[in-house]
């Protein structure tokens, strides 16, 4: 019988990523730079290294630099030049464990993108990720490194 991989009452349970929002908050700037390797032309800071690497959120990463080449972005651009320049991505999770991933120009707006997930193990409610052009690079960072 196959169980439901999203079931966390199994005896052979695995504990999920762990991440608190207190850790995040500690980084107030960057010593290294990360290169995206599907796009080594976006960076991220030590507080998105450590937020993929505690929270199991790689693929976080990648959905927000997956959509910085996308038709939807280019479209979105046309629309808002200031998505240009700097993106506020979000990723809300939902209690069945399904979340929404949004981009906007500014808090006020609706989102440019807006990728819905099914499901995942992210560990928190709600998470804020930046992404500012530096020259020829894109830079994700938290808001606590701005």
């Amino acid at each position: 019988m196959t169980k439901d991989p999203r079931n966390h009452d199994t005896p052979n349970h695995q504990p999920g990523p762990h991440l608190d929002a207190a850790d995040l908050a500690q980084f107030t700037g960057t010593t290294q730079w990360y290169r995206h390797p599907m796009n080594t032309k976006v960076l991220y800071t030590d507080g998105v290294q450590y937020l993929a690497a505690k929270g199991e959120a790689y693929w976080l990463i990648d959905a927000i630099v997956s959509h910085l080449r996308s038709p939807v972005i280019r479209q979105a651009l046309a629309n808002d030049d200031r998505l240009a320049t700097l993106q506020f991505w979000q990723l809300t999770v939902n209690d069945d464990r399904s979340a929404v991933l949004t981009c906007r120009a500014d808090s006020d707006e609706e989102p440019a993108i807006t990728q819905p997930i099914d499901y995942t193990d992210f560990p928190l409610a709600e998470i804020d990720i930046w992404c500012g052009r530096s020259e020829d690079h894109w830079v994700l960072y938290l808001p606590s490194e701005h």
